[in-house]
């Protein structure tokens, strides 16, 4: 007999399969030498009350075999010569996601990749963390695999009606990724093992008929009244395709000045922008687990995360990309500009815990910002008709954060409660960003609207979390990649741009994702979208 059974454990308990058989005995009033083992549905820490506890959902097998994990069958069948040719320009979780699902529905996938694969663009991140010198087309941002290969790789999503979010985490398994993403509430790879997965996406496709092409930067279109004839690139080549999918990432400002450049409708869309806080992973462990700090956290617990929000003077003060046992890392795609945002690795064992913690901006306080003449410097005259407006306010942040921290890529950064009480910290603690941190009020780097909310924000979350608010912890300008400043318009029934009838904007990029998972759905989504238009030609 098999039975579906939810139940909560100690931490401890949950982390010993006898205790879990013995639990399950109790609920099924059976003797344990019935209960055969066991296959988990669901797993979540509960961290509510002072005792914490794991939720379980299983299969019991009761008095038969356990039958194991079997992942999903997932097939790629041969491209037959005459296939259909789709261009997909970006090979992140949309394009590669779009590519796979192509195949599946018989088309051929042809992908256009500006960076370098995965092997290769390690080597530029070494020396961009070491040297400060960035490779602007291979970096954390650009390259195989996208923002995601290697800044954590977080597969959770709020996205459930975008797509099937089962079958994205079943093709992770299925390319190499542990099947406890399949059940864990949060579910994460890790950057350590995430490029080996995004390789074993590109053999498939390319051992199935597809095409991948790296340092191949898109340039233009060559077009014909309302359709695209060819991708233009920046050596001379030129690629033809039916249809032409553009999944260019939420940091490629040159294709956004592209499109304007050439009247392909585009649109300034809101975002979010604020600064990295890092705390030591201990202090967030005592914190989230009520465990002693001297002690650390029970060895049945992973590192403890947290999901922060308040309204501060009606704006939205929020965490973002919370990395446990992570890594401040630099996500700057120019010279003379500063990123930063957070990665872990697969443990997530190593001694600090970041996040992003972000002020929602609307078109209407970008316009607010830029009227600041003082903080502007009168670098951009705010026209809110400019679909490129809210890109101009990212990228005057970063290169004031750039400025602060000297160049080469340091950092600047200030303890939490100097920042909000406005005091230029005299030391700064140890920090996980490799370039390095430099003591610079961050006032100057923000706009004041963006400074004052954070400000706030950090004291009202030291009242949720007792100790959050802390000179133990360290703010780092800027996070400022959280999503595309630009949309770029498509029919939400067909997903077609509007001015063309074989262009699809497609993922982060375009506007139309916001992670790893919602994105690869995007990518799905548009796939199926152009099966259906090459079917209805046949």
């Amino acid at each position: 007999m098999q039975k579906k059974i939810s139940f909560q454990l100690l931490p401890d308990e949950a982390a010993s399969d006898h205790a879990i058989k013995e639990w399950i005995a109790n609920l099924c009033a059976v003797p344990l030498d019935d209960v055969k083992g066991f296959r988990l549905q669901k797993k979540s820490i509960d961290a509510r009350s002072r005792q914490v506890k794991v939720n379980l959902t299983l299969t019991a097998f009761i008095n038969e075999p356990v039958q194991e994990f079997q992942p999903a069958e997932i097939h790629f069948p041969l491209l037959k010569k005459n296939a259909s040719r789709v261009l997909i320009i970006g090979s992140g979780p949309a394009g590669m996601f779009a590519a796979l699902e192509l195949l599946q529905q018989g088309i051929k996938p042809i992908i256009l990749e500006r960076g370098k694969d995965v092997r290769e663009r390690r080597r530029d991140l070494a020396r961009l963390n070491k040297e400060g010198i960035i490779n602007e087309d291979s970096n954390y941002c650009f390259g195989e695999g996208g923002a995601g290969t290697y800044s954590d790789g977080k597969l959770y999503t709020r996205s459930t009606k975008r797509g099937d979010i089962n079958r994205v985490l079943e093709l992770f398994v299925h390319f190499g990724a542990d099947n406890n993403i399949l059940f864990e509430s949060h579910p994460h790879i890790g950057t350590n093992k995430l490029p080996g997965i995004i390789s074993a996406m590109r053999g498939q496709i390319i051992a199935a008929g597809g095409e991948i092409y790296f340092e191949k930067k898109f340039t233009g279109f060559a077009k014909n009244n309302n359709s695209i004839i060819a991708a233009l690139t920046q050596d001379g080549d030129k690629f033809n395709a039916e249809a032409f999918i553009l999944a260019t990432g939420h940091s490629a400002r040159d294709i956004f000045y592209l499109l304007q450049k050439e009247n392909i409708l585009i649109e300034s869309k809101p975002f979010a922008l604020g600064v990295r806080a890092e705390h030591p992973q201990s202090l967030i462990d005592s914190i989230q687990y009520h465990c002693n700090r001297s002690i650390g956290r029970p060895g049945s617990l992973p590192a403890a995360s947290y999901q922060l929000v308040e309204q501060v003077s009606d704006k939205g003060v929020f965490s973002f990309c919370m990395c446990p046992g992570g890594i401040i890392a630099t996500a700057s795609t120019s010279n003379n500009e500063l990123v930063v945002n957070g990665w872990s690795p697969s443990k997530r064992n190593n001694p600090f815990a970041n996040s992003g913690i972000v002020v929602q901006i609307e078109l209407k306080d970008a316009m607010t910002m830029l009227r600041d003449l003082k903080w502007n410097n009168q670098q951009i005259i705010p026209d809110e008709n400019d679909p490129l407006l809210m890109m101009h306010l990212q990228r005057i942040v970063e290169q004031k954060a750039f400025a602060a921290g000297g160049g080469s890529f340091v950092a600047p950064a200030q303890r939490m409660v100097d920042f909000s009480e406005g005091k230029i910290s005299s030391s700064l603690p140890e920090c996980s960003y490799i370039p390095g941190i430099h003591s610079s009020g961050l006032n100057a780097v923000l706009p004041d609207f963006v400074a004052r909310r954070l400000q706030r924000g950090f004291q009202e979350f030291g009242k949720k979390m007792k100790g959050y608010y802390s000179n133990e912890a360290i703010v780092v300008a800027t996070e400022s990649r959280t999503s595309s400043p630009v949309r770029i318009p498509r029919d939400a029934g067909t997903l077609l741009h509007p001015q063309f009838k074989n262009l699809y904007p497609c993922g982060e990029g375009a506007g139309y994702a916001g992670g790893i998972v919602s994105a690869a759905m995007d990518g799905q989504k548009v796939a199926r979208a152009i099966k259906e238009k090459i079917a209805a030609k046949l």
